[in-house]
């Protein structure tokens, strides 16, 4: 085993991480996009937790 093939390796698993990568950031993009709320429902949902909170208390 020489030089070249340690070096088509090193690329081959660099390639790999880099795919690995931006598939995750794809994946993050798209959780973010379907998890996006608006202002209003945020607004709503903390009205719910002060709500519940002062319930508790």
């Amino acid at each position: 085993m020489g030089f070249g093939s340690a070096r088509v390796w090193k690329i081959v698993g660099l390639a790999g991480l880099a795919g690995v990568t931006a598939t995750g950031v794809i994946i993050a993009r798209n959780h973010r996009q379907r998890t996006q709320r608006t202002p209003e429902e945020i607004h709503a949902k903390l009205r719910e937790r002060v709500a519940a909170a002062q319930e508790a208390a």
